[in-house]
């Protein structure tokens, strides 16, 4: 009699677990899906892709798990389709109850994260484990399997949308042609890498109309001779803000510093070290904020797709000024007619100076996270605690961004009139987006 007992409990038991609803609970934790991003993020870290490359990863796959929350939520959320440059009409699997529209995203976002610079199975290991832990927890083969082709059909439209922005044509395109003119860029030490992506003007935009829809004032005119022109006087200052750096200035410097690639050199030994990239620290910022906020999965979906965007766009902005102007970097000029041995706080990264990319960035990312979350929006940001950088605290997106632009100069690596300038560039890009784009109802 205990025996059968036993038997029968121990059938119910197997029973009632795989039929549970613990699947959902571990897959509609908007948590997993801002940890799926920090796995892309450690994927194109590991990598070596530039930020504006790395933005482009970002931006597809957000989108596709975006596409796939307005497919399953029509009511709440507005396809992008018809919005964004090239993206026609998402034609997707009919959704029915065995259709789980929060794995589906997460499947979208790993598919199209990975297909759009990476070799296929770059985070199929990541994807594998989170499917075992659902299946685990009593995620019916049935829905995995539809919810499966759902993420699919939506991912493929993407993915042959992403083909079209004239990435692939860029690769072989004319490389920049360096030139010994006074205050013209060339590359810096100690990788004396050639200019990044002097082509990337020419990537499709998603929401702005073209690369140059914002024309800075040109950059203060070269003149290292006459100590009252504006050049040599930001010249000037940069030099001495680097000279005499406070605790606080090389904090704030380290922690934007998000320099993909450093190489250390030690004596006769040289070896690289990683962060992530202006771009992906941002997308660190997304999860952040949805924490804080107790954002619901799809509105972290959103926040991710709305901030990934602005970034695509604010470096197509940015790259179309910096290869107009090609300006030298204040390495190369306090190097050449002031002092040959100094050197920037941080290591200057290989591309022209004016404009920043990473206060234009930023600052668009600013924008569309204050839509999201709102402005006077207090967090800690806690991005850089894995690379051994202490956290940093904001009043608001903008304040972040604004942070931001002084932390460029205090590095050494740009003037500060050119910060300036690209945060108000940034903002405009950014506001621009947060106007167009109609993506919660």
């Amino acid at each position: 009699m205990k025996k059968f007992l036993l038997g029968t409990v121990l059938i119910v038991s197997i029973y009632a677990c795989k039929n549970s609803n613990e699947y959902k609970n571990y897959l509609h934790n908007p948590s997993l899906f801002s940890a799926t991003v920090h796995e892309l993020n450690t994927v194109v870290m590991g990598n070596n892709f530039p930020p504006m490359v790395a933005s482009r990863n970002y931006a597809y796959a957000a989108i596709a798990a975006y596409e796939v929350v307005a497919a399953g939520y029509p009511e709440q959320y507005e396809s992008l389709a018809g919005q964004l440059h090239g993206l026609q009409k998402i034609n997707s699997l009919p959704v029915t109850a065995e259709t789980d529209i929060a794995l589906a995203a997460l499947l979208a976002y790993i598919k199209v994260g990975e297909a759009v610079t990476f070799p296929e199975g770059s985070m199929k290991l990541y994807k594998d484990s989170i499917l075992q832990v659902a299946r685990d927890k009593g995620l019916p083969t049935g829905i995995e399997k539809n919810t499966i082709a759902f993420a699919d059909s939506i991912s493929m439209q993407i993915i042959r949308w992403s083909k079209k922005d004239n990435y692939l044509q860029t690769r072989t395109a004319e490389r920049y042609n360096v030139m010994d003119v006074p205050g013209r860029w060339v590359p810096t030490p100690p990788l004396y890498a050639p200019a990044a992506e002097p082509h990337w003007k020419e990537i499709r935009p998603m929401v702005i109309d073209s690369a140059g829809i914002y024309q800075p004032a040109p950059p203060p005119a070269f003149n290292i001779t006459d100590k009252k022109s504006k050049y040599y006087q930001e010249v000037a200052a940069i030099k001495n803000a680097v000279d005499s750096l406070t605790p606080d200035q090389r904090h704030m410097a380290e922690f934007w510093d998000d320099n993909p690639f450093k190489m250390n050199v030690t004596g006769h030994v040289m070896y690289g070290s990683k962060k992530f990239s202006p771009p992906g620290h941002w997308m660190s910022v997304v999860g952040i904020a949805a924490q804080k906020a107790k954002a619901d999965y799809n509105t972290t979906v959103y926040a991710v797709a709305k901030t990934a965007i602005a970034l695509f766009d604010g470096f197509i902005q940015c790259w179309y000024v910096k290869y107009k102007y090609n300006t030298a970097r204040p390495e190369t000029v306090i190097n050449k007619y002031i002092d040959i041995n100094w050197r920037p706080y941080l290591q200057t990264p290989a591309f022209p100076e004016y404009t920043c990319g990473h206060s234009t960035i930023s600052s668009a990312a600013a924008e569309a996270l204050t839509s999201v979350f709102g402005d006077n929006f207090s967090y800690t940001d806690s991005t850089e605690k894995e690379f051994g950088i202490a956290n940093r605290s904001f009043r608001s997106f903008r304040h972040a961004a604004e942070e931001n632009n002084w932390a460029r100069f205090y590095g050494g690596l740009h003037f500060h009139n050119s910060c300036i300038v690209s945060t108000e560039i940034g903002r405009k890009v950014g506001t621009l987006i947060v106007d167009r784009l109609k993506m919660k109802k």
